[in-house]
């Protein structure tokens, strides 16, 4: 892969980087920054115990609300562009803090985090672009929400209107699950987040995360994804906040991005712009391709996790480049990242539990790792006081590899993982079942 219009001997400096987060995701951009050879240095603001495996990695520790110490902090450690990964610091308004002190900053403010930390805000966002989406109902009590849902004709999606880790959302098969699932959230299973609740009629089709990096006004956008959301095989049991994924999707051909840049992105990007809000970041977008055409599921204002450990192996040692363009705003518009011939997937190792309750501290063991097309990135891990590496999350490792075809990914992605192990160790056995069968099926015709 390589990246076009891109200068590495830019004038702009880029040794020093601060990555905010502490899970997959976060080491994963680590790993695809540090490959450029104008990096330095790489700061993870929290980390694991998985970021010092990576190249000019060093981990530290500091409080992000406290703003003084921290921008200090950070002027002292000369940093040239700070990447902030998870979507609560964003929503708290970090980058916008962070942006006041004349840091440059990979991630909005508060403003455009709100896509993401408030799933009512962005559905009234959609409806007023005119961007094609589910029905919904804001709804701010059970009495209120049990008269929508008897009177629909099939059962609705609920959704907690906050932020909940990506677990805030039910699919229910029935009206009574749907009641049930409204109930939960009422009831405090989210916090906050659950005080308003969003109710969606059910769309149905295949789902695929596409990102695009935005400097406020342009973009350019990075390969397809399919997340696995669900727990089980089969696509059953709860939301997760993701199991595995893959990318490229097949299913995206080059008529169905033209409709969706043309029905989803740019108007997204037009309505921030007449918003006022000046999006410095990555737009997520999860979309359902119905039989009507393309739908928004959901905004996220950041890097999908495990989408992000699945695309940044096929990054090459410019994408920090883009990062820096974006958050200085000054993407030319005419970037464009040139697929290679490799083909990428992701299996998440979780906790026994996960999503719900699971114990932590168990050892990790590794055997013959075949590191060859592969990494491993450490989600959930933390080091006890022999130094030995210890379950410290739900998601505890995230198994990726990349290949010629998606049956060698993922043989290989599921080889590794058979050489790993600690106590209660879960991981679904048929992550990119779509693309694999598809593979199969090619062959033997």
């Amino acid at each position: 892969m390589s990246i076009n219009t891109i200068n590495s001997k830019s004038s702009n400096k880029l040794e020093n980087i601060l990555i905010i987060g502490n899970g997959g995701r976060e080491n994963a951009l680590a790993w695809a920054i540090q490959k450029n050879d104008l990096i330095k240095k790489i700061y993870l603001l929290p980390g694991n115990a998985g970021s010092k495996k990576i190249n000019k990695s060093e981990r530290i520790n500091l409080d992000l609300k406290n703003t003084k110490v921290l921008t200090s902090k950070l002027k002292f450690l000369n940093i040239d562009l700070v990447v902030i990964g998870p979507e609560t610091p964003l929503a708290e308004g970090l980058g916008e803090v962070l942006r006041r002190n004349n840091f440059d900053v990979f991630g909005p403010g508060p403003d455009g985090a709100k896509l993401e930390s408030s799933k009512s805000w962005a559905k009234e966002f959609m409806k007023d672009a005119n961007i094609p989406t589910a029905n919904f109902w804001k709804v701010k009590s059970l009495k209120e929400a049990k008269k929508i849902i008897f009177t629909s004709p099939n059962p609705l999606v609920v959704k907690a209107d906050g932020l909940a880790s990506g677990k805030g959302v039910f699919i229910p098969e029935s009206k009574e699950a749907s009641i049930n699932a409204t109930e939960e959230i009422f009831k405090g299973k989210f916090g906050n987040a659950g005080e308003i609740i969003v109710l969606e009629e059910k769309i149905e089709g295949p789902e695929v995360s596409v990102f695009a990096l935005c400097d406020g006004k342009k973009y350019v956008l990075l390969p397809t994804a399919q997340d696995h959301k669900r727990l089980n095989e089969n696509d059953k049991g709860p939301n997760t906040g993701g199991m595995g994924a893959y990318s490229p999707t097949p299913m995206m051909t080059k008529s169905l991005l033209e409709t969706i840049t043309k029905e989803i992105i740019e108007p997204t990007i037009d309505t921030l712009l007449r918003k006022n809000i000046d999006y410095k970041g990555v737009l997520y977008f999860g979309l359902m391709i119905t039989k009507s055409g393309p739908k928004v599921i959901e905004y996220n204002c950041r890097f999908g996790d495990p989408e992000c450990q699945t695309i940044m192996p096929l990054m090459d040692k410019d994408f920090v480049i883009l990062l820096q363009k974006c958050a200085k705003g000054s993407l030319l518009g005419n970037e464009k990242i040139k697929m290679s011939n490799k083909f990428s997937g992701c299996v998440i190792a979780t906790s026994k539990g996960y999503p719900h309750n699971y114990k932590k501290g168990f050892p990790i063991t590794y055997g013959n790792i075949d590191f060859e097309n592969c990494q491993i990135f450490d989600s959930g891990t933390s080091l006890n006081s022999k130094g030995e590496f210890i379950t410290d999350g739900g998601r505890v490792l995230s198994i990726v590899c990349q290949g010629e075809d998606f049956n060698k990914v993922f043989e290989k992605a599921y080889k590794n993982l058979k050489e790993i192990s600690f106590d209660g160790i879960y991981y679904r056995k048929d992550i990119g079942h779509q693309v694999r069968i598809k593979k199969i099926v090619e062959r033997t015709n």
